[in-house]
Parts: C-alpha cells; sequence; structure tokens
C-alpha cells in the first residue's frame, strides 16, 4: 500500500498556513531539515511515520487531518437538495445540511435584512464557519471573490476566516445565519 503523499502535501500546506508559520519555523519545532518539509509539501518524499507525527506536533493537529483530502471551502445546497430522511408516523422530513465537528461552538442568528450598502465582513478567527439557510426573499452570499445567489430554502456553507458578504437582493430578505468557531 502506497502513501497518500498528494492528500499529504496538501494538508501540509493546508495547515501551515492556518498556524500562519513559516516553513523554516515549523520544520525547526519538528525537528527535521527544511528542504524536507518543503519536499513533502511539493509532494516529493517518502515520510516516515515518525515525521508526520512530529509535523503534526509542530502544527498542534492530530495525526488523521494529514490524511484528510480538503474539503471544498463553499458548499450549497438549493432548497429541496440534501440528505433526506423522512418520518414513518408523521407528515414530517429532516435533511441534513451540516453536522458540528467536536469541540465547535456554534451561535444562531435571525438576519432581517433590506437591499443597500452590502454587508461585508472581515475574517473571523481561523477555522471559523458560517451556514445560512434564507428563508426569505434573495441575497448574494459567500466569499466576497465568489459570492452565491441564493433564494428561500437555499443553503450555503463558507469558511468565514476569509472575507465575506451577504447582500440583500429584495426588500426584507431574511435568513438565519450559524456562526461557528473550532
Amino acid at each position: 500500500m502506497t502513501q497518500p503523499i498528494s492528500v499529504i502535501a496538501k494538508s501540509l500546506v493546508r495547515e501551515r498556513l492556518r498556524t500562519g508559520l513559516s516553513l523554516a519555523e515549523i520544520a525547526r519545532r519538528a525537528g527535521i531539515a527544511k528542504s524536507t518539509l518543503s519536499q513533502l509539501e511539493s509532494g516529493n518524499g517518502n515520510p516516515s511515520l515518525e515525521t508526520l507525527w512530529s509535523l503534526c506536533v509542530a502544527l498542534d493537529i492530530p495525526f488523521a487531518r494529514l490524511l484528510e483530502p480538503q474539503q471544498p471551502a463553499t458548499q450549497v445546497i438549493r432548497r429541496g437538495e440534501g440528505t433526506k430522511v423522512v418520518a414513518g408516523e408523521a407528515n414530517y422530513e429532516a435533511i441534513l445540511l451540516a453536522a458540528c465537528p467536536p469541540g465547535a461552538r456554534r451561535d444562531v442568528y435571525l438576519l432581517l435584512t433590506q437591499p443597500g450598502a452590502d454587508r461585508i465582513s472581515q475574517p473571523h478567527p481561523p477555522g471559523s464557519v458560517e451556514h445560512i439557510i434564507v428563508t426569505k426573499g434573495r441575497a448574494l452570499v459567500g466569499l466576497t471573490d465568489a459570492p452565491e445567489e441564493l433564494g428561500e430554502g437555499d443553503y450555503i456553507c463558507y469558511p468565514a476566516d476569509q472575507e465575506h458578504i451577504f447582500k440583500a437582493l429584495e426588500p426584507d430578505t431574511h435568513a438565519l445565519l450559524v456562526a461557528e468557531q473550532n
């Protein structure tokens, strides 16, 4: 069985950028050569378990995070889509939009908005995520460089540790916002 070096490489880059530390500082903390870390981030090499473990300690992450492929930054679920569970005894359907990661904090807000000035939000702390469901009207929502137009019942999830926007496109646009911090 071969190591998933391409996944490990992307994970190392992602986690190093998340920490804001330099390549040299992560290598120093892990007790490996800077050139070794550079090669691993480029998808070259055959790292030992000990090297990967040292990098996880230096990055302050669980070992499994190195083996997790990066998920898309933004997720949109249109009304009527998603994984649905139907009750057998009642007229009731539940559609899973997002599961909460362990140890995360979630705050829930009702947004009452009007067209006009865009709501541009500066990046929140690293690892922050926002989930929005438009309940009335239409809005342009998401990362400022790639917002999505949402209608009633549409859902979006995006990394809130990047600049993001909420722009009402119709009067009296309402939305549910769930802010998540890991």
